[in-house]
């Protein structure tokens, strides 16, 4: 991954879409008829990056429960292993309906966020897990918004209700440790950096490679999609699940 992307939080830059590059520049290309409505190569890109911030943040959640020294932090932990673990099987459930090929680890850079914090403890893992996971669901929040908005696909936009909730209780969690710095937050996630494609792009899994599972937590509030795979057009198929209580 490279020495450049384990950085002191003074010198963090973070990209849009929580480090995952598009896969085409055609976000509103048709690329499938399918009985939940077209899908667009925007759509298809906003499963794998909802399924790359998963293969992330849940570690970054598990590496938090160990090493979190507030109740908050802990706290803020425990919501992103519950609220990825279930937006991670709603994206296996859709992939394969739609056709989508899921990564099975995230970008180097997303990679580069865990090593970062795997390496650090005490109140310095506290400030920059907060503030790291901060920027990151920032820069994703208004993805959503427009995906939600713009898709004529069910299952994507049951998709993006659930991405909806759950990225902001994990944007309120991490403001409730009271170790965000916003002035910091607000610019670096509004104006991301130009950083190589090889960076902020997950790797397609090798050929027979089992799935990676993210296992929901004994105590899981969240649930992935209720989904009705006969069920099709605008007459939905997916139900998207309440959103993230835990703590």
């Amino acid at each position: 991954m490279g020495g450049a992307l384990i950085l002191t939080l003074g010198a963090l830059v973070y990209p849009s879409m929580l480090g995952v590059s598009k896969v085409s520049s055609s976000p509103d290309l048709v690329i499938a008829q399918t009985q939940w409505g077209p899908l667009t190569e925007g759509d298809r890109d906003f499963v794998v990056k909802v399924r790359a911030a998963g293969l992330w943040e849940y570690p970054v959640g598990q590496i938090g429960l160990q090493k979190g020294t507030t109740k908050a932090v802990v706290t803020a932990s425990r919501h992103l292993v519950d609220g990825h673990a279930a937006l991670d099987a709603s994206c296996r459930k859709i992939a394969p309906m739609l056709n989508i090929t899921l990564p099975n680890i995230a970008s180097p850079q997303q990679e580069g966020f865990v090593t970062q914090l795997k390496s650090e403890s005490g109140k310095k893992f506290d400030s920059d897990f907060a503030n790291i996971l901060r920027m990151t669901h920032g820069s994703i929040f208004n993805t959503i918004a427009k995906i939600r908005s713009t898709t004529k696909n069910t299952l994507i936009r049951a998709l993006a209700d659930q991405a909806n909730d759950t990225v902001l209780d994990h944007i309120t969690v991490m403001e409730k440790t009271g170790l965000v710095d916003f002035d910091q937050t607000i610019f670096q996630q509004t104006t991301p950096p130009k950083l190589p494609d090889a960076d902020l792009t997950p790797p397609p899994p090798p050929a027979g490679q089992p799935q990676v599972v993210l296992t929901p937590p004994p105590n899981a509030t969240s649930s992935p999609l209720n989904i009705d795979g006969s069920t099709g057009g605008s007459g939905g198929g997916a139900t998207p699940s309440p959103s993230p209580t835990v703590g």
